[in-house]
């Protein structure tokens, strides 16, 4: 149905408009649902308070017992950003605690997601007697059992959403559990695995346990770049508490004393460490790290985190920066096999891409690349995806992304209870989730999955929607708006960057690095012209022959060899006239 820009409109409420926040700020921030100038103001001091988790005295005497024991502690992790930054981070506080502290991550490959029973057995083969899980757990029932059949105590930290059972766990750190009263159901696991940390120094302080032991107290604060990198990579929504989080994280950053792990990254990704933004750990950062989990080992990735060695932290970046290399070559191959298939099974008339949900398959896919092709293929088509790779003798693994309005994990636990044994196992969010079946039963997967979907799905969730803030006036489209703009953030999933539109006349466009178009465009009534890009362009024949343009843009600085200039990031273009 294509796409199409439509403004947002949000009423600015009396606290805000009173404020001493800019007037444009005034209109972003009542856009994104802010109502009053405390949401943000980025103070340490108004992030939640973590006495509200559920579970958390118990949680704090499993860990306070197994660190003044010398009990071997075993931090189980998962493949991804938000999983190494969590091990990374609770491996740094654990050390600082003087704990016997390791970390095991699951080699996907071949153990699967999450906490296993073999994963129990291999931390008892390290004499682990407690295991924490990061970023996984909620779903580890088996490895759970497993756990206390072998007489070892498990901390599960977790942020994704429980199934119907959850795991027999000593305790249970998951803001999402039911009966939980954290006020923020959005920290990411990272931020889960922070706020635990916070605890227990709270609780350590109050002991008089530092002075006991002579250790330091810590400044938990100086690991909130580790944590930044994490909240971002894995998409969670920046309400306003996960907003302090990461601006304090990216404060560290910029300041040259965060982790040489994260700075050697963004180096390499040729950003500029003092002028740092959200969108570079999230677009540089973090896909970087990831590589690692999708291609080859994430204990490189954690590796990168944990050292503070300069040198050696720019030899791991080095090897994650090869390694996002492969995957992006990996990627395109993946993605251009599967635009040729859907195009051969539209032709065929075996598939139709206006079907409300689409599958894809290959059996020679990489399962580490399967979500990044989803995610491409959903951009494309704007329907909700699953893309399939063979895992094992006779089972398929998919990994799925959605649209907005589209609940992916509640729309595959329908599918998993109106046809039993039709899915082996699930997880994940609202925007992605992970997926086991059989491959005999492939087809029979897709056309339940269009079933439900029929019935969730309505033709104006399936139309991609450019929201924009509005239209700037001339006298606005200028490098300090930009750069206001700039230092508002941090924006990012759900406190999305400002999007603006406008009409304007095309004044030339060229072709650079074969996929970008360099646009200059003029605005009606005025002499003025503006640079601006579009990335990863599709030739649809029009640029030669338009004349007058609807353009939904950011507005932002561009900044080379030390000189800033104003630039439009073009997101998306309508063409209203031609010559």
């Amino acid at each position: 149905m294509g796409t199409y820009i439509k403004q947002r409109v949000a009423h600015i409420e009396e606290p805000l408009a009173n404020s001493e926040i800019s007037t444009i700020l005034q209109r972003l921030y009542a856009n994104r649902g802010v109502t009053d100038p405390e949401q943000v103001h980025m103070s340490l001091k108004n992030l939640h308070s973590p006495c509200t988790l559920m579970q958390l005295d118990a949680a704090l005497t499993l860990m306070l017992e197994a660190i003044d024991q010398r009990h071997p502690i075993v931090i189980v992790g998962d493949y991804d950003a938000d999983g190494a930054t969590s091990c990374a981070l609770a491996m740094r506080a654990l050390r600082h605690f003087k704990a016997d502290v390791s970390y095991i991550v699951p080699n996907r490959f071949e153990y699967g997601y999450g906490l296993t029973p073999e994963i129990v057995d291999l931390c008892a083969q390290r004499s682990a007697r407690l295991i924490i899980t990061v970023d996984n757990g909620i779903s580890s029932v088996e490895g759970a059992q497993h756990a206390r059949a072998c007489g070892i105590k498990l901390l599960v930290t977790d942020h994704h959403l429980p199934g119907q059972q959850v795991p027999d766990a000593d305790a249970i750190i998951n803001p999402n559990q039911e009966g939980d009263q954290f006020p923020s159901k959005h920290l990411a696991g990272v931020g889960v695995m922070f706020y635990l940390l916070i605890a227990l120094r709270s609780k350590m302080r109050n002991l008089g346990w530092f002075e006991e032991h002579a250790i330091d107290e810590p400044n938990i604060a100086q690991w909130l770049d580790i944590v930044a990198v994490g909240t971002v990579a894995d998409l969670v929504k920046l309400d306003s508490n996960n907003r302090i989080l990461v601006e304090h994280g990216l404060r560290r950053i910029r300041s040259g004393k965060g982790n040489v792990g994260i700075q050697a990254l963004l180096k390499i990704a040729g950003v500029e460490i003092s002028r740092t933004l959200a969108s570079d750990l999230g677009f540089q950062v973090g896909p970087r790290i990831n590589a690692a989990g999708r291609l080859d080992d994430i204990s490189t990735g954690i590796e990168c985190l944990l050292t503070d060695n300069i040198q050696q932290a720019k030899q791991f970046a080095e090897i994650l920066h090869e390694l996002n290399n492969s995957r992006r070559e990996i990627e395109a191959e993946m993605k251009d096999q599967a635009m040729k298939s859907l195009a051969q099974l539209e032709a065929k008339k075996t598939v139709d891409v206006r079907e409300i949900g689409i599958c894809v398959f290959e059996a020679d896919w990489h399962q580490g690349v399967i979500g990044i092709l989803a995610a491409r293929i959903k951009e494309k088509y704007y329907r909700p995806t699953i893309a399939f790779a063979q895992s094992q003798a006779g089972q398929l693994k998919g990994s799925a992304r959605s649209i907005p309005g589209v609940h992916i994990r509640d729309v595959l636990e329908c599918v998993a209870s109106r046809y039993p044994g039709l899915i082996d196992k699930f997880g994940g969010h609202a925007m992605a989730a992970g997926l086991t079946i059989n491959s005999d039963d492939y087809v029979d997967f897709q056309q339940a999955l269009n079933q439900v979907l029929s019935e969730w799905v309505s033709a104006e969730d399936l139309s991609a929607v450019m929201l924009s803030d509005g239209e700037l006036q001339a006298s606005e489209l200028n490098i300090d708006i930009a750069r206001t703009l700039r230092a508002a953030g941090p924006w990012g999933q759900g406190f999305p960057t400002p999007v603006f539109d406008g009409r304007f006349k095309l004044k030339s466009y060229r072709v650079v690095g074969q996929k970008h178009m360099k646009i200059t465009l003029q605005i009606i009534n005025s002499n003025i012209t503006l640079d601006g890009i579009l990335f990863n362009y599709e030739n649809y024949d029009w640029q030669s022959r338009a004349d007058l343009l609807h353009v939904a843009y950011e507005l932002d600085v561009n900044y080379f060899r030390g000189i800033e200039s104003l630039q439009l990031m073009i997101r998306h273009i309508e063409v209203i006239s031609m010559h």
